[in-house]
C-alpha cells in the first residue's frame, strides 16, 4: 500500500481497530465514574492489539448527541488524557477523531499525546447531518497543523460520510479530487450510510480508481464474511462494531471476534 507509517510498510492492508470512548464527563449520558471511562478504553485497545491489529482510532461515540462544531474544553482535556494513556501503553499508530467535526480539536489532542493521525468526517464542501449543517474545516484546520508544527500528524479524511447527505448533488470524482489536492487529505475513508453498515462496493472502487495518490479505507461494515467484496479496492479498513461482542457497537471488543477478522484479511493477503 502507499504506506503513511513505517510500522504499516510490510502491509498489504492495514486495520484499524475502533476505540469507541463511553460517554465523557459534561455529554449528556456521562453515568459518573471516569475510572470505568479509562479501564473499558484500555481494556478494548488490549483486545485489539492482542489480535494484532495495525493501528487503532480513539472517538467519542458516547458522547452523542454531538456538537456539530468545537467540542468544550472537557472533551478535549479527557479525549488528551485517554490517548496518551493509549500511547503509553501501546506502540501501533494511534488516530483521534472528535466528533461531530472538531478536526482541530483532535489535532491538538494528537499532538499532544503524540498520536500519529486524525480522522476528519467533513474537510472539505457542507453536508446535512443530524447535527445541522455542517460545513468543512481544511481552512483553519491546515493552518493550525502549520503553526503547531506538527505536519506529521496525518489528515484521513471522510468522502460522502455516513449519517449526513450532501447539500447539493456533487459528481464523487470531483468531490474525491478537491479532499486530496484542494484539502489536503492524506488518506480517504468511505463507510456505509451509518455504524455498522457495510460501504458501497462501487463507490469504494469509484473513488480508488479517482486517486492514486493517497491510500484508500473502507470505513464501516467490514467483517470477516465480506472482505473479499472490498479488498482490490482499498488500502486497508477501520472496524470497529464487528468486533465487538454479539456484533454489537456499544458492547466491549470481543477477541476472537478480532482474530477471526485479521486472520482472515491475513489469509487473503497472502494467497
Amino acid at each position: 500500500m502507499n504506506s503513511l507509517f513505517p510500522e504499516w510498510d510490510a502491509c498489504r492492508h492495514v486495520i484499524l481497530g475502533m476505540l469507541h470512548v463511553p460517554a465523557l464527563p459534561g455529554s449528556s449520558k456521562y453515568e459518573g465514574d471516569p475510572t470505568l471511562i479509562e479501564d473499558a478504553v484500555l481494556r478494548d485497545a488490549q483486545a485489539l492489539c492482542d489480535g494484532d491489529v495495525d493501528g487503532l482510532v480513539l472517538e467519542n461515540f458516547g458522547d452523542a448527541p454531538f456538537i456539530k462544531g468545537r467540542v468544550d474544553a472537557s472533551t478535549v482535556a479527557w479525549m488528551t488524557r485517554l490517548a496518551t494513556a493509549v500511547k503509553q501503553r501501546f506502540s501501533v499508530p494511534l488516530g483521534v477523531n472528535v466528533l461531530r467535526n472538531d478536526g482541530r480539536g483532535a489535532l491538538a489532542i494528537a499532538q499532544a499525546a503524540a498520536a500519529e493521525f486524525i480522522r476528519v468526517n467533513i474537510l472539505a464542501g457542507a453536508r446535512v447531518t443530524d447535527q445541522g449543517v455542517i460545513e468543512g474545516i481544511s481552512h483553519p484546520l491546515l493552518r493550525d497543523r502549520a503553526r503547531l508544527g506538527c505536519r506529521q500528524i496525518k489528515i484521513f479524511a471522510d468522502v460522502n460520510v455516513k449519517h449526513s447527505v450532501p447539500l447539493v448533488s456533487r459528481d464523487l470524482r470531483e468531490e474525491v479530487s478537491e479532499l486530496v489536492e484542494r484539502a489536503g487529505a492524506d488518506a480517504l475513508i468511505v463507510s456505509g450510510v451509518a455504524t455498522g453498515q457495510p460501504a458501497d462496493a462501487a463507490e469504494l472502487k469509484e473513488v480508488r480508481d479517482a486517486i492514486v495518490e493517497v491510500p484508500v479505507f473502507v470505513g464501516s461494515g467490514v467483517n470477516a464474511n465480506n472482505w473479499d467484496r472490498f479488498s482490490l479496492s482499498c488500502d486497508g479498513c477501520i472496524v470497529g462494531s464487528s468486533l465487538k461482542r454479539d456484533g454489537r457497537v456499544e458492547c466491549p471488543v470481543d477477541p476472537e471476534r478480532v482474530k477471526r477478522l485479521v486472520g482472515r484479511i491475513r489469509q487473503a493477503d497472502v494467497s
